[in-house]
């Protein structure tokens, strides 16, 4: 698998990150390993996680994975914190003793001695943005985060933060930020991708199948086996089940059509090659739809493709927003 650097850092990353949102609950142990196993040996190398998926338990698993089946070394490990964990006063928000609270409850679920990305889950209006931040710089002085992210900021939340670790000197730089991003949701084009393009950071999209509308296996109904007709994950899945989503997806599987491919494949690698994006985020239900997912790395889109799949999800622009190059 190709290799990108995440922003201007030098943190090389695989071009398809694995998500491990469900790890502990609906995937367990033997599937996430099953999971694991086939990313690596695919050459992916970034894996991410954070600290309130399953309540703790997706750190856990991913955790007791590493060295034991896969070597720490060979994984970019991410994980994420701001969400709330607990009740009390250290439970979750972008406080100074918060995160760093969080930093060393996931230090100790994942059984390792440093993040290699540790990613602002959530931008805290409670919080002044320079006591996050500090907090952030302290856990990488610290030695126990190697590079910093965020997650979820709009786009002048992520130039805020950006700029600030710019200005400071001493601080740590943001390398990435993690966002919402496919062809059912490309919101993200107007303000935080220009954002991140300015302040060199690495867009790394989350849900890039459109919550798995995208595949294509919701078109005529719903399998009883995906996360659509799950209670927990299907409100999740039926916010990008609409008339205009469905255009799409047609035009998707035409395209996958054309190229002898799979709708699937045609989703990740048009988002995966959009301007500052590096790696794509990946939670695959089974190995077997992880391994689909991996297909996309031997496909690029012609330019046609690309045009006609730009024009039936194009996002509206206004005033005083730009459009990308």
């Amino acid at each position: 698998m190709e290799q990108r650097h995440l922003g201007r850092s030098g943190l090389l990353v695989s071009r398809m990150g694995l998500g491990t949102l469900t790890w502990g609950g609906d995937t367990g142990a033997d599937e996430a390993a099953a999971q694991l196993a086939a990313f690596v040996e695919a050459g992916g190398t970034l894996v991410d996680t954070a600290d309130v998926y399953a309540d703790g338990e997706a750190e856990r698993l991913l955790g007791g994975l590493l060295d034991d089946l896969v070597p720490r070394e060979r994984v970019v490990l991410a994980t994420k914190a701001v969400a709330r964990r607990h009740d009390g006063p250290f439970g979750g928000g972008a406080s100074r003793g918060a995160l760093l609270a969080a930093l060393e409850g996931s230090l100790t679920r994942l059984d390792t001695d440093h993040i290699d990305l540790w990613q602002l889950h959530a931008w805290d209006d409670a919080v002044p943005l320079e006591e996050t931040l500090a907090a952030v710089d302290a856990a990488v002085r610290s030695g126990k985060v190697r590079y910093a992210g965020l997650s979820n900021y709009a786009g002048w939340q992520t130039a805020s933060a950006a700029a600030r670790q710019a200005s400071v000197p001493g601080a740590a730089p943001l390398v990435s930020t993690q966002v919402e991003y496919s062809l059912l949701e490309r919101g993200v084009e107007r303000e935080v991708v220009p954002a991140c393009l300015h302040h060199g950071l690495g867009v790394l999209p989350w849900a890039p199948l459109g919550r798995g509308v995208l595949t294509g296996k919701y078109r005529t109904s719903t399998p009883a086996d995906s996360r659509g007709a799950s209670a927990v994950f299907g409100p999740y899945v039926e916010r990008h089940r609409t008339d205009r989503a469905a255009r799409i997806v047609q035009a998707v599987v035409t395209a996958a059509d054309g190229l002898g491919t799979s709708p699937l494949a045609v989703a990740l690698a048009w988002v995966r090659d959009r301007p500052g994006v590096v790696a794509p985020v990946v939670g695959a239900r089974d190995t077997l739809q992880l391994r689909g997912s991996l297909v996309a790395e031997d496909l690029t889109l012609p330019a046609a493709i690309r045009a006609a799949l730009d024009d039936v999800s194009g996002v509206e622009f206004g005033y005083p927003e730009r459009r990308l190059p």
